[in-house]
């Protein structure tokens, strides 16, 4: 992996914020990207945010990138484009929480400061057998000490890649290798039986489900776009004239609606496409997508939305549900 060993605390910040949420195999051509597009915090600082959010596209979790801006802009205007080498500074920045900071800390700048991802969790409750919740505040009070306990004072940057990568190798979630293990016979989960039940998480994710009509207006050879501007998903990204439901609408239901009826006052002859159901999975929601293609005669007045061409859309970012749709059509 292109970060691995990496000692720029700058490249380390973005390979770690990339791969939250994210798979590796994922994030890998993400990062090399925008290693190439920003080779430096202040090339990423000077960037037009349009840019930046294209090349995160199909990512998701643009908050991620979002902050990812905002810190670059604060790093470059308030610390002479120097990425701050102290736990503490680098805690205090946009978007970094307690894990991310300890990895920049000991992988940049060889900082006494453990990390506890997924991975370390893992292991940790299986090798000491720990039942308690890891999502609890207890959970985290112990497995915190813990972790900031068995560091190695000395190179805590290599023993946290250690005990990360031995996570995401030998101690996997499912089928962990258990009889290649070199600490197996100390390992409390192996000697009880209790890998499968190890680690405890307690909260469980509730989805609630969306339903997004998107209408795809074209005038002229022109498609009528917006900014989502509101505190949602996708924040800052684009997408075409939206009608959001509870359920989901048939054809003739949606030709009910106030807003295909608006159109068809403007436009006396609606030539109308609908497509199939396309389907995004957030964490917290299911977005069920569904667009709409009418090619108008009359122009349309709508707030906050614009014309482009069709060849401006396709420099412009969009959510993976939209994308996902364009790709195809």
């Amino acid at each position: 992996m292109p970060w691995k060993n990496e000692k720029d605390p700058y490249k380390i910040w973005l390979s770690e914020i990339i791969l939250q949420q994210t798979r590796v195999e994922q994030g890998w051509d993400y990062y090399n990207k925008f290693i190439t597009s920003f080779p430096n915090i202040k090339k990423l600082a000077n960037a037009k945010e349009e840019k930046i959010f294209k090349l995160w596209e199909g990512l998701g979790y643009y908050t991620r990138c979002k902050n990812l801006i905002a810190t670059a802009k604060f790093i470059v205007k308030n610390n002479n484009s120097k990425f701050p080498n102290t736990y503490n500074e680098i805690l205090a920045l946009k978007g970094i929480g307690p894990y991310t900071a300890a990895a920049i800390a000991s992988f940049a700048f060889n900082l006494p400061h453990a990390v506890l991802d997924g991975n370390v969790f893992r292991v940790l409750a299986r090798f000491f057998g720990i039942e308690i919740a890891m999502d609890s505040a207890k959970g985290k009070t112990i497995f915190t000490q813990l972790a900031q306990k068995l560091l190695e004072k000395t190179y805590p940057g290599i023993y946290n890649q250690a005990i990360m990568d031995f996570g995401a190798v030998i101690c996997k979630p499912k089928n962990p290798l258990c009889s290649t293990c070199p600490i197996k016979t100390k390992c409390t989960a192996h000697l009880q039986e209790k890998i499968n039940l190890l680690p405890v998480k307690v909260n469980k994710i509730t989805k609630t489900t969306r339903w997004f009509y998107y209408f795809i207006i074209e005038y002229k050879g022109d498609i009528y776009i917006r900014k989502r501007i509101e505190k949602d998903i996708w924040e800052n990204l684009y997408e075409f004239i939206l009608l959001e439901t509870e359920k989901e609408l048939k054809t003739e239901e949606l030709k009910e609606t106030e807003l295909f009826k608006y159109f068809s006052i403007k436009n006396n002859d609606v030539i109308m496409q609908v497509s199939k159901i396309y389907r995004q999975q957030l964490t917290h929601q299911i977005i069920q997508g569904v667009f709409i293609k009418l090619k108008l005669k009359n122009a349309l007045t709508l707030k906050n939305y614009k014309t482009v061409t069709l060849k401006q859309l396709a420099k412009l970012p969009f959510p993976k549900l939209i994308t996902a749709y364009l790709v195809k059509n």
